[in-house]
């Protein structure tokens, strides 16, 4: 019997879904943690972050943020962190300190 499967369905999936405007992270295609952001020019604000509570302590919301950071920076825009989990990691993470946005903008 194969177990192919069901190691797909242990990959965490991470995504940008433009038409809703969030991030997410899928587990055999359910989302268990997402991001909700909004875009204003140049730049990308950062609002809400969760994480499903049966996936909570397994380093999924870390890597949502990082890969939502990576997203922005390979589109060249900046991050305005209004999320208070995104402004920890920030915190945490000095190597995405150049994405924030300039005060003001």
């Amino acid at each position: 019997m194969s177990h192919g499967g069901s190691e797909r369905a242990d990959q965490l999936m991470l995504a940008r879904e433009e038409a809703g405007s969030r991030y997410t992270a899928s587990l055999g295609g359910t989302v268990v943690g997402l991001i909700d952001y909004s875009e204003r020019p140049g730049a990308v604000v950062f609002l809400h972050t969760e994480t499903d509570p049966a996936y909570q302590g397994r380093g999924f919301a870390g890597r949502l943020t990082a890969y939502a950071l990576d997203d922005v920076r390979s589109r060249g825009l900046s991050v305005v962190p209004l999320c208070g989990y995104t402004q920890r990691f920030l915190v945490e993470h000095p190597d995405y300190a150049d994405l924030l946005a300039e005060p003001g903008h």
